[in-house]
């Protein structure tokens, strides 16, 4: 076998090229043994959805469902008083799969209900596993499955959507607490509310969290009980296909959170025991339980696993039209230690043999799959161990995701703030953080993502100005703590959004600095909802600060949507220099310069770019956005000859630099 690109781009993956090798061929053997040895497609094979759960037919209704170890199942609900009867008994197929047809009076719109299983030794209530509505009674909330099949379903207006990713602006953004409202927000709520405001704001892409149905509110959808079940508590599943369907109409991508690394332990809302056994979905033995996270792992090298969590991926694209996912928790999936514990320091530490060849055939054959059915698809790998090949193609032997998460760029604004004084940062780090990673992998680089608003943690504009923020956020008070952070908080954001090579995201309300943790209803708050929202009154008041920040986030992703495929462009360092805390680069005919001392300013700062004439298009410092205007932003700046930089066509650029701020400066194009 020929080397794979994935090693030949790297010369220091040489040494594990046989395990690597090896994982590819696995990854091969694997998607034949599901497609019966290449005779269905992956797409065609991953159509579980279209087979198990509650189908409408010509004649009434016909469900099924996987359950091996049961010895009989009943259909119980609204429809038989929720008592078992035979008249909605199943019958036990081949491969454990069981099956009734009902008549249309058996069972109407919105009725409830569920499966009472039955296997030797015991019995219980259960959730069918491929439902795609799961509602909670308000009383004695209780989670049922529900009939949906609505006379006038939705229909989409938009069925020739393409994503824009030159460059991908995500928008983070949960559902639940998009609401200014202490409550819990609704599909039709962000449709109407946030949207226009995503849109205005210049971002291309939404990233909704907790879709897929979770029994705790509280654990941000990261506990997941129904996979097939977008979220009752934010509506009805026409209403996030009308959300959707707008967005594509606005020009914007729908991203999906999607939870495949783990499962919520319940089992009566849950696949915990489903079929009265412990392993049908998950592993068995010390590995069933995840040690960190109080959920279930489960058994990747089970084909009948795969086939229910592939159809999964297939179910969100073609049911909802979803442009994509955001795999979340990669890391805990690709190593039997979770990744808990480990320092991943060198190579060695990727191919050791501790790493889950199962859970590593299904993200490949994922990524594969996901873009058989939608090749303009978005795929998103959350992972921080650093795993080569990640966000490489399948073919040159990679995992074939799009992108993933530049995580050590929040990690190290946070270390940064918290303990480094100001004129310990330096230039030559930031640099260094914002751009080292893989060549042949394309990352998402962000400040801050939800994980960073969580109780425990801080916002970087909380942990920048802190209490004061409750006090001197009103336009005419001037205060040391909220100035350096407002002019830190721009400024951080625009070495992180203009150093991208792929995408930049951002976690609703941090780009106009929301004050505050996230917090959701649980026991220790009272069941409040105070933390779990977002006040966009305050940005929205323009005699206080926040608008500031929100105004300069829409120009600074407005100056670089308008250049093309700009994270494809050359980045090219011009200057860094750690005791004057200057740090300049280029890409394309942008300039951009930093500041980052607290006290120092420059006149006359010189940096050798080539030959011409620069307007500032950008600057943090400018009233505008809440600076101090120090600088004279209408001036054109030109190019000073210098005899020593002729043959290199580069001359001076000169500028006056305010202490703790960044402009943007683009070259004239001269008209012929």
């Amino acid at each position: 076998m020929e080397s794979l690109n994935l090693i030949k781009n790297d010369p220091w993956l040489a040494p594990y090229e046989a395990a690597i090798e090896g994982r590819y061929q696995y990854v091969i053997d694997k998607e034949k043994s599901l497609t019966n040895n290449g005779k269905l497609t992956l797409s065609e094979m991953a159509s579980g959805y279209l087979y198990f759960g509650l189908h409408k037919t010509t004649k009434g209704w016909v469900f099924r469902e996987w359950a091996p170890n049961a010895t009989a199942i009943y259909l119980i609900g609204t429809f038989n008083g929720w008592q078992k009867d035979n008249k909605y008994k199943l019958k036990r197929k081949a491969n454990g799969i069981w099956e009734i047809a009902l008549t249309d009076a058996q069972m109407c719109h919105e009725d409830l209900f569920k499966l009472l299983v039955e296997w030797d030794g015991g019995s219980g209530e259960r959730i069918p596993a491929w439902t795609r509505r799961v509602v909670q009674d308000e009383q004695s909330k209780i989670f049922s499955a529900q009939v949906w099949n609505p006379e006038k379903p939705y229909k989409f207006k938009n069925k020739r959507f393409k994503p824009k990713k030159s460059p991908l602006l995500i928008y983070e953004c949960h559902i639940g607490m998009s609401t200014n409202e202490e409550k819990v927000g609704t599909y039709n709520e962000f449709r109407q509310n946030i949207l226009p405001r995503v849109a205005k704001d210049g971002y291309n892409a939404i990233q909704i969290m907790a879709i897929q149905e979770h029994p705790y509110y509280g654990s941000f959808g990261y506990h997941v009980s129904s996979f097939f079940a977008a979220s009752s508590r934010f509506g009805t599943p026409d209403e996030l296909k009308q959300l959707i369907d707008e967005a594509h109409g606005m020009g914007i991508a729908v991203i999906m959170d999607i939870v495949h690394s783990h499962a919520v332990k319940n089992e009566v809302e849950g696949l915990g025991r489903f079929d009265g056994s412990y392993d049908q979905y998950f592993l068995s033995g010390e590995r069933r339980e995840h040690p960190a996270w109080d959920s279930l792992c489960f058994n990747y090298g089970k084909n009948e696993v795969l086939h229910f969590l592939l159809s999964n991926c297939k179910f969100w694209l073609e049911e909802y039209k979803f442009d994509g996912f955001r795999f979340d928790g990669v890391t805990s999936m690709l190593y039997y230690s979770h990744g808990l514990g480990e320092a991943f320091c060198n190579y060695g530490d990727y191919f050791n043999g501790h790493q889950d060849g199962d859970a590593i055939a299904y993200l490949t054959l994922a990524n594969k799959l996901i873009h058989e059915v939608n090749p303009g698809a978005i795929t998103i790998a959350e992972e921080v161990s650093g795993m080569p090949g990640l966000a490489a193609k399948v073919e040159d032997g990679g995992y074939g995701f799009d992108y993933r998460m530049a995580m050590n760029i929040p990690d190290y604004w946070i270390k940064t703030i918290k303990e480094k004084k100001d004129e310990d940062w330096h230039p030559s780090s930031i640099w260094w953080e914002t751009t080292n990673r893989r060549a042949d992998e394309k990352t998402i680089s962000y400040a801050e993502s939800h994980d960073q608003a969580l109780v425990g943690d801080k916002t970087i504009i909380f942990r920048l100005i802190d209490a004061d923020m409750y006090w001197h956020m009103q336009k005419d008070d001037h205060n040391f703590m909220v100035d350096r952070g407002i002019a830190l908080h721009k400024m951080i954001r625009l070495v992180t959004a203009s150093t991208i090579n792929g995408g930049y995201l951002n976690f609703m309300g941090n780009e106009f600095g929301h004050p505050e943790w996230i917090d959701f209803p649980r026991e220790g708050n009272g069941w409040s909802y105070k933390y779990a929202r977002r006040q966009w009154n305050l940005v929205d008041n323009l005699d206080l600060k926040y608008h500031f920040l929100g105004d300069f986030d829409r120009e600074m992703l407005e100056l670089i949507g308008d250049v093309k495929n700009f994270q494809d462009t050359p980045i090219q360092k011009v200057w860094d220099n750690d005791g004057d805390q200057i740090l300049a680069y280029m890409r394309k005919d942008l300039v951009f310069v930093f500041n980052f001392s607290p006290t120092k300013s420059f006149t006359d700062y010189g940096f050798l770019v080539p030959k011409g004439e620069y307007e500032v298009v950008l600057n943090t410092d400018a009233t505008r956005f809440g600076g101090f205007g120090l600088a004279d932003d209408t001036i054109r700046h030109f190019t000073q000859f210098d005899p020593l930089y002729k043959k290199e066509k580069k001359e001076w650029l000169k500028l006056y630099i305010p202490a703790r701020s960044a402009v943007v400066l683009r070259k004239v194009k001269v008209k012929k």
